[in-house]
């Protein structure tokens, strides 16, 4: 989608950090933090969110969480990391292109909110 920031920014037309990439995942570090270490792990592909999920391109969700286990040996997380993915307005999604933020190198405790 031409007017999504994260396809633009897969298309190389917007800077990042990137960490990692294969052929169905992007994943770089955010520009607003939330712990010392904040990665968004998108899909190449435009899905809006968790809720446009389908049969057809769950495997795009299934390698997101591969390389979200890659990332966390890349990155050394063995003190352990949390995994978010926001869907809709009111559960704080900004950007509708599915993305999980892996937020680490900080002790976050079980509380969610």
């Amino acid at each position: 989608m031409a007017d999504c920031i994260f396809c633009r920014i897969i298309a190389g037309e917007i800077p990042s950090n990137k960490v990692y990439e294969n052929e169905y995942v992007y994943a770089f570090r955010d520009i607003n933090p939330q712990a010392p270490v904040h990665i968004l792990v998108i899909p190449k592909e435009h899905i809006a969110s968790v809720g446009e999920i389908t049969p057809e391109n769950s495997v795009l969700a299934a390698k997101c969480m591969e390389a979200v286990a890659e990332i966390a040996r890349q990155e050394n997380l063995e003190g352990g990391f949390r995994v978010i993915s926001n869907c809709g307005k009111d559960a704080g999604q900004t950007v509708p292109h599915l993305h999980f933020h892996i937020l680490a190198g900080k002790s976050m405790g079980e509380k969610l909110l």
